[in-house]
């Protein structure tokens, strides 16, 4: 009887041990694999227009960035885990915008510019990790990472015209919010979204883009061979080969005309696209320079959306503006060096008559500030 009684003991004793470990494992588990864990995804889907020339019409405005969030919640098995920081604090980067930024648009950036080369795929992803975690743990705290990516993507865009390729409206910024229990984590994430790429319309694959840059580079390596050392005539160089060389497009409507593929390939382009083959090559010769948005009023007296450079020779900026040196000739006629050179390396007291600057590229976008023009011309 006894031996029964001790037995029967036994094994409730066992089946206790069996349950506490069962649950004692369950915990575990739910700690390590996140039983309950839900992943919400938020599309940041960036509008981005970049800015239009209107100097021979005014059927296209600059318009702004927005931000459009499509939730989608799900419930995942998150074996995936939560990311780790991904760490671009190795990243150097000295450029006149991109040292405008505040830190986390300048993480953004330096993504971007760690990507550079996955870039050209279309589709490949750049992590962000945690880092956005304090950001988005605050009520508005979506609003404002959105508003960072908007400006480190435009930034990055206008700091770097050799990413032709890349259309910011097709850009996604992720938000997956991972709950582990009582604690939320966030990693961020940029790539295609829904789209095929995040290609400009000009471009369906990698070995086309790849292709194209090797044509802009071939322009850019002919010219730059021509580097004197003499700032002022390095400067003058890539000024006439671009008057010289490029064609402004009249009607509006070719395909790469606001960037350097249509300035330096095709030899077509709109204010945008000469802003910004200046500027590449400019960069390439080791010469400060940034390209410059706001309205100019011509000769007939119409206010127009317009894009030019400031351009920094013995540590004083002057204005450069290519398209307005380059104008339009019907029948025949030449530009003469007076129309050639009226917009080369002028100061303020001269460019501001008729042009003025704007530091907001677009509505709601980063306010930068420019450098500040010498009064006078360069002599």
């Amino acid at each position: 009887m006894k031996n029964g009684f001790a037995s029967f003991i036994m094994t409730i004793v066992m089946i206790l041990i069996i349950v506490v470990l069962g649950l004692f494992g369950v915990l575990i588990y739910q700690d390590i694999m996140g039983e309950d864990s839900s992943q919400i995804v938020e599309n940041f889907v960036s509008t981005y227009n970049p800015v239009t020339d209107n100097s021979v019409q005014d059927s296209k405005k600059i318009t702004t960035p927005q931000v459009v969030k499509d939730k989608i919640n799900q419930i995942i098995n998150s074996s995936s885990g939560t990311k780790e920081d991904t760490n671009y604090s190795n990243v150097q980067i000295n450029k006149y915008f991109y040292n405008q930024l505040n830190d986390y648009s300048k993480t953004i950036y330096k993504a971007l510019e760690s990507n550079k080369e996955n870039l050209k795929t279309g589709t490949a992803r750049i992590d962000l990790g945690t880092s956005f975690t304090s950001i988005l743990e605050k009520e508005n705290g979506e609003n404002l990472l959105g508003q960072y990516y908007q400006s480190a993507v435009e930034t990055y865009l206008y700091d770097n015209p050799d990413v032709f390729y890349i259309s910011a409206n097709k850009l996604y910024l992720n938000i997956e919010t991972i709950t582990k229990r009582k604690k939320k984590t966030y990693n961020v994430f940029i790539n295609n979204g829904d789209k095929p790429n995040y290609f400009t319309d000009d471009f369906n694959s990698q070995s086309e883009v790849e292709e194209a840059i090797k044509m802009v580079e071939q322009t850019k390596n002919q010219i730059v061979t021509q580097k004197t050392n003499n700032v002022y005539s390095d400067i003058k160089l890539v000024h006439d080969y671009l008057i010289n060389n490029v064609d402004y497009d009249t009607t509006v409507s070719q395909n790469n005309i606001y960037d350097i593929y249509g300035a330096l390939v095709k030899n077509k382009c709109v204010c945008e696209g000469y802003a910004k083959a200046f500027k590449y090559l400019v960069d390439n010769m080791n010469i400060p320079c940034v390209m410059v948005i706001g309205k100019a009023t011509n000769s007939n007296g119409t206010t127009e959306n317009h894009a030019w450079n400031y351009v920094q020779i013995n540590q004083n900026w002057y204005a450069v503006d290519c398209t307005w040196d380059d104008p339009v000739i019907i029948g025949n006629g030449k530009v003469g060096n007076e129309t050639k050179y009226k917009y080369f390396l002028r100061g303020s007291s001269y460019i501001n008559r008729d042009h003025i600057s704007n530091g907001q590229f677009t509505d709601g976008g980063e306010t930068y500030q420019y450098p500040a023009l010498s009064v006078t011309d360069y002599r």
